[in-house]
């Protein structure tokens, strides 16, 4: 048994699927057609409905009249032998108890009684054709009594004007309604069409961007609807693309020409060894070689971790960490080197976040701190309550940050005049990464103004709670 497709929470025979429209505009004036030919089917029912009863009503109160005015007469003894029908009558005729005819229109002379039981009111009937026209006849019959006995008056009236006025309204219907429906489709049509011209508008220019032309932007049209907003978004987004290519772009260059000048000098290194005929320089140029492979080992490791731009920490998952255990660990698992260590830590400061991350980010800090100080690195972990914060300063004794690069420090591959060296400068890559880790915990990283040497500041958001 072949499967049905699913369409709109229901299924459909696969030969119906071709004939589901499509497109939103098709859609669209599918349902407005459908909604309208149900409204003027129902409205032309009611017309006819109207129409027909309002011409039944008009001939049922003639005949009537008629009939009661006759009664009158046969009442006063005043009845002719031939009755005249007045308008809205077509015949007339008076009936006695016996069923004998006393008086008649002239249509209807010599024709025998249209009914003969008695009747005590009046009554209305359409199941008679004294005429002969083959239309419906609207009956009307008055009983009276007079001074001979009573009597029984017939009013009638042929229906068939009211024929011919719903057929000429049915006529009038079948012309127009098409033409309504008609109309509204072609309108829905054009309507929707018009509206939905900015939506192809917008992808068309969005299939026409590749990764090389993301300056390109979609129109936007001049109106403050949906269309407009879309738009604009579409433009937002392709900002921040642009943006990241351009980040990723200049990420790469400036991550080839790190990776040129090490490698071209450690294949000088590694060429001249192998041609040099004494042992000691040799063994000199091994040493050198060493050393700028182990800055190179740094900055692919750096490299590496360059990927926070890209959120590779938000997919972590996050824990309750112990701050102060955390600096305290990281301090002191650090190997000695020529400068002093202090610290100043506060008890118990709790954060939410990724340990690894966060003890990434102050290796950095103490990497830069040692590579800068002049004697001692001073490292001290506080907090604000009124901010809920926990402030971790990591402050040296160097030469300081000019106030003018106190955020040129945080842009990747840069490094100050005096951290230029090849032998003891960064990768350029370490305050970036850093800045990177705590804004991904929420928090800040940024230069805080010092008398002497520098100070780095990480501001990351306290846990709700104790460890």
């Amino acid at each position: 048994m072949p499967r049905l497709p699913r369409r709109a929470g229901r299924f459909v025979p696969r030969w119906a699927d071709r004939f589901v429209p499509r497109t939103v505009r098709a859609r669209a004036t599918a349902a407005a057609g459908t909604v309208l030919a149900a409204a003027l089917a129902l409205a032309g029912a009611g017309l006819l409905a109207a129409v027909h009863a309002d011409l039944v009503a008009s001939a049922a109160s003639a005949t009537r009249q008629q009939a009661e005015s006759v009664a009158q007469l046969a009442v006063q003894g005043r009845l002719p032998a031939v009755l005249h029908t007045a308008h809205g009558a077509d015949f007339l005729q008076v009936v006695d108890a016996r069923g004998a005819v006393l008086a008649a229109s002239p249509n209807l002379a010599g024709r025998p009684a249209l009914a003969t039981e008695r009747h005590t009111g009046s009554r209305t009937t359409d199941a008679v054709d004294p005429l002969y026209d083959h239309h419906p006849q609207r009956l009307t019959a008055v009983t009276a009594d007079t001074a001979t006995g009573p009597v029984t008056v017939y009013a009638g009236a042929s229906l068939r004007a009211a024929d011919e006025a719903m057929d000429i309204t049915q006529a009038g219907l079948a012309v127009t309604c098409p033409l309504l429906l008609l109309t509204g489709v072609v309108v829905t049509w054009k309507v929707t069409g018009q509206a939905l011209r900015p939506v192809e508008a917008i992808r068309a220019e969005v299939d026409a961007i590749t990764g090389q032309d993301l300056h390109r932007r979609v129109p936007e049209p001049g109106t403050a609807d949906e269309i407009a907003r879309l738009a604009a978004t579409m433009n937002a987004m392709l900002d921040r693309l642009e943006a990241s290519g351009r980040r990723q772009r200049q990420f790469i260059a400036d991550a080839s020409h790190e990776l040129r000048s090490p490698l071209a000098v450690l294949r000088t290194q590694l060429e001249v060894a192998d041609t040099h005929p004494d042992p000691a320089v040799r063994a000199e140029l091994v040493h050198g070689a060493l050393a700028d492979t182990d800055r190179l080992q740094n900055l692919a490791t750096d490299l590496l971790l360059a990927r926070l731009d890209a959120g590779g920490a938000e997919d972590r998952p996050r824990q309750r960490i112990d701050l102060t255990d955390l600096v305290a660990g990281t301090v002191l698992a650090r190997p000695s080197g020529p400068h002093r260590r202090t610290t100043d830590l506060a008890p118990g400061v709790a954060v939410d976040g990724i340990p690894l991350w966060l003890g990434r980010l102050l290796t950095n800090l103490l990497d830069n701190a040692e590579r800068h100080a002049a004697t001692a690195v001073h490292v001290r972990l506080a907090t604000d309550p009124g901010r809920g914060l926990a402030l971790l300063d990591v402050e040296d004794d160097g030469p300081g940050i000019p106030p003018a690069d106190h955020e040129r420090v945080f842009e990747r591959f840069t490094r100050l005049d005096d951290a230029r060296s090849r032998d003891h400068g960064g990768t350029g890559l370490g305050l970036p990464i850093a800045r990177d880790i705590a804004r991904h915990h929420h928090g800040t990283l940024t230069v805080t103004p010092t008398p002497a040497g520098a100070r780095l500041t990480a501001a990351i958001p306290l846990a709700a709670g104790p460890v």
